[in-house]
């Protein structure tokens, strides 16, 4: 076996890299089959791969072995303040025929990364792809974050625990829907989350809440107790997601992007019914799936979307550099 040679990331590299994407994708659906087939096409797997490779300041790495590309690494920066000076390995922003190559390819992509003033780095990995996670994981990344998807089938049954009732939300309750909306923020800011992301300022939640009930973008339910609203949760469309694109997406999905119980009511069952809600829902519509994510460091939401049938696809990694 010839000798593994490591240069940084081209244009003229797309093409074989897609390939390389493409074949990786395909080892995927065949333990995970509700993700999408599009990108088992070299084709599609190239528009995925152009996306990242245009994103501003995208740069990275690419792995030759007797002349052959045999993996490449291409991250981008996000501008968005919450985190921080980074580079993001998107779903399509990398691929090995050996997950050992991963390891040479950050080592020579992280160096401009960090050389550039870009300390934190985050990829996103197929979570059933055990021999990557592990090159990752050797490259001292930790899990952050959990994607997961589960089918959408008809018949689902909504069993409301005593008392309960599951309904839109109404105008007149705005401050209790403030009140669950500052819920999660306040559970994630906790341990062992300790996230650094501001929480919603009361007046900055009214002002949303206004504007989506304003609208019918969203499908809202509200789980309530003698008329008081306690529990929400939400689903859209999957355009409407900035984090769950291409690889990552089932076909015909939809994407549960809010779901949140005031802390005295969790554990009551009206979690499992919104759920069972959203499902039922979602079955009516035609949506084929459900999307959905959560902080692994978040305990309960750890426990509670594998309970309800959603499975892991693709894991958040990140690491800090000091």
């Amino acid at each position: 076996m010839g000798r593994l040679e490591i240069v940084p990331f081209a244009a003229d590299h797309l093409d074989d890299a897609a390939r390389l994407l493409a074949a990786r994708h395909a080892r995927h659906r065949a333990v995970e089959p509700l993700l999408s087939a599009r990108c088992e096409s070299p084709a599609a797997a190239l528009e995925e791969l152009d996306r990242t490779w245009r994103s501003p300041d995208a740069s990275g790495a690419a792995a030759f072995r007797e002349g052959r590309l045999v993996g490449y690494l291409l991250g981008a920066p996000r501008s968005n303040p919450v985190w921080g000076a980074n580079t993001w390995v998107e779903a399509a922003g990398h691929a090995a025929e050996e997950a050992e190559s991963v390891r040479d390819l950050y080592a020579a992509a992280a160096a401009r990364w960090v050389e550039e003033g870009r300390p934190r780095h985050s990829v996103l990995v197929p979570a059933l792809d055990s021999d990557l996670l592990e090159a990752w994981w050797r490259l001292c990344f930790g899990k952050q974050q959990a994607h997961g998807l589960r089918e959408v089938r008809a018949g689902t049954t909504v069993s409301l625990p005593a008392g309960f009732e599951i309904r839109a939300p109404r105008t007149d309750e705005i401050e209790q829907l403030i009140d669950i909306h500052l819920a999660l923020p306040a559970h994630q800011q906790r341990s062992p989350v300790f996230s650094g992301i501001r929480p919603w300022t009361r007046p900055e939640s009214r002002k949303e809440w206004l504007e989506t009930l304003a609208q019918d973008e969203e499908k809202l339910l509200v789980g309530s107790l003698d008329g008081r609203a306690v529990a929400c949760w939400a689903i859209v469309p999957v355009e409407c997601s900035g984090e769950h694109l291409g690889l990552l997406l089932p076909d015909g999905a939809c994407y549960l992007s809010f779901a949140a119980t005031l802390p005295e009511f969790r554990g009551s069952g009206i979690g499992v019914a919104l759920t069972d809600a959203a499902l039922s829902w979602a079955a009516a519509k035609g949506y084929r799936a459900m999307i959905t994510d959560w902080r692994v460091t978040n305990l309960l939401a750890s426990g509670f979307w594998p309970s309800r049938g959603f499975r892991i696809s693709f894991l958040r990694l990140y690491r800090s550099i000091p």
